[in-house]
């Protein structure tokens, strides 16, 4: 079960927990107190703030101290998680908060009820310090354990309470309905990345994209590989081929509320595991490449959270699946592959299979006639060369691109803006077809994979292409509130470019 949130004006003395979770910052002597530290500090009598300065500690990011309260509160822990240091203003960003929550969470294993002083951060807590706040809580409690057949004697289970002081318990719950529905979105998306590729092959990341989106009221269409066919999908049917198990489409579609309502199309690769075809990947860390389908993963839970939230927008998922495998029936380089929309591409380099999938995708997605369109996947492992493994790359039109960019910002979703560079694109041309799916020359090969995305995208129509090959899988270590292996990025900074556009 997902961890519960809520909200509560009772004064700290009042309230019960197995912890109480307060925040300092980074200052140039030593921790900054917040409001919540201060709060605490009086309770237990004037001893936690000079505790703090005896064990060293900072107010760093991800750095969390926990202290008994020797009977002294009403929590037997106190943990004191940092924010970094503050702006010019003595302020604290939104996502230093969610980090510091979500750290906090990580820290707080085996305490179940957690009580939470960090939306009094910078002062009177606002929608979107409670936004960070809730969804830093539950983001950190995130785990995994659906292959455990048995959990570890001992364990000490996530938080599964969270309970925030706030002034206006009224006003909080607004915010904090979106908070749920939010992290329930990115945990399907963890969950569904992290699922290994033996149990989530092509058939059933559709069927439970369409149970999902079923669930949430949406109209769900799968298309078989006999329909893939009849349909002129000869991208997803290349590089399906070379698996016993089948390439698919899935469709999901949200109608929002009103009239004239702006209609948006989603995008995203849902390849189950990429071997590299017969242009096959080394072995080594071969076991990440079922992250191959994080973009699918993301736009199967953004459509269903947009409906969940029920915005006024109309919007349809298009997710092609593939499983991408050498075998003596796999497409091979040199073929030549004929797309929905008529345009052929010599195929290069086998293990470039993303695109090809996304091109059936963008060119079906487009005979929607949308406003804009939305594509994100982990499309190149030059976005890591490029801008590491925190920072997914932006391409497509100026002005969209630059609000993707920007929502990231709110959302705490690092982006980048990519530019297209003309000279970029002959390195696609081919001697034999309309173009070749990958050039030779690794230089800008993120945006050479734009690039070749974009000859799918009708002129006139607004785009963006999210690379989250990095970011959508942490390989490392946990922090802040990401954990290891799914992120769930981009779900947030699609969410908040859906909500922007539909303001406009």
């Amino acid at each position: 079960m997902p961890p519960t949130i809520i909200a509560t004006d009772h004064p700290l003395e009042k309230l019960t927990g197995d912890a109480v979770v307060v925040a300092v910052g980074k200052g140039p002597d030593g921790p900054l107190p917040t409001p919540g530290a201060e709060a605490v500090d009086r309770l237990l009598g004037g001893r936690l703030l000079p505790a703090l300065a005896d064990l060293g500690v900072r107010g760093t990011e991800d750095e969390v101290t926990r202290l008994p309260s020797f009977g002294q509160g009403p929590f037997p822990v106190v943990a004191v998680t940092g924010l970094g240091a503050p702006d010019g203003a003595g302020t604290y960003a939104p996502e230093a908060v969610r980090r510091a929550a979500g750290a906090a969470s990580r820290a707080l294993g085996g305490r179940r009820r957690v009580v939470s002083l960090l939306a009094a951060v910078g002062g009177t807590p606002d929608a979107g310090r409670l936004h960070a706040v809730g969804e830093g809580a539950l983001l950190g409690a995130y785990e995994f354990t659906a292959y455990k057949s048995e959990l570890p004697a001992g364990r000490l289970a996530p938080p599964s309470e969270f309970t925030i002081v706030v002034p206006d318990t009224g006003a909080a719950e607004t915010a904090l309905r979106r908070v749920r529905a939010v992290a329930d979105a990115v945990a399907l998306v963890r969950d569904l990345v992290n699922t290994p590729p033996n149990d989530l092959y092509p058939a059933e990341l559709a069927a439970r994209g369409a149970a999902a989106g079923e669930k949430a009221g949406l109209a769900a269409e799968i298309l078989d590989e006999d329909a893939l066919a009849a349909g002129g999908y000869g991208g997803i049917l290349a590089v399906g081929q070379g698996s016993t198990r089948k390439p698919r489409l899935l469709r999901l579609s949200y109608t929002g509320p009103g009239a004239h309502k702006k209609k948006v199309a989603l995008v995203g690769k849902g390849i189950t595991f990429d071997s590299g075809g017969l242009s096959i990947k080394p072995a080594l860390k071969m076991e990440d490449m079922k992250s191959d389908m994080a973009g699918a993963a993301a736009v199967i839970a953004t459509v269903c959270l947009v409906a969940q939230l029920n915005l006024p927008v109309d919007v349809v998922a298009t997710v092609p699946m593939a499983e991408n495998l050498p075998s003596g029936t796999a497409y091979r380089p040199a073929d030549v592959v004929t797309f929905r929309n008529g345009k052929k591409a010599e195929i290069t380099n086998t293990d470039a299979e993303g695109r090809v999938i996304l091109a059936d995708a963008i060119a079906r997605a487009a005979e929607d006639r949308p406003d804009v369109l939305l594509e994100t996947s982990t499309l190149t492992g030059a976005q890591l060369v490029a801008l590491g493994t925190r920072t997914a790359g932006v391409m497509g039109s100026d002005d969209l691109r630059d609000a993707v960019v920007a929502a990231s910002r709110r959302s705490g979703e690092g982006m980048w803006p990519m530019p297209l560079p003309a000279e970029l694109r002959k390195g696609l041309d081919s001697p034999i077809a309309d173009f070749v799916n990958a050039n030779a020359d690794r230089m800008g090969g993120m945006l050479v994979g734009g690039h070749f995305l974009a000859e799918f995208v009708p002129e006139g129509l607004a785009w963006a292409h999210i690379d989250i090959a990095g970011p959508s899988y942490n390989t490392g270590a946990p922090w802040g509130y990401t954990p290891k292996g799914g992120t769930g990025v981009p779900v947030r900074t699609l969410l908040a470019t859906i909500e922007d556009l539909i303001a406009k």
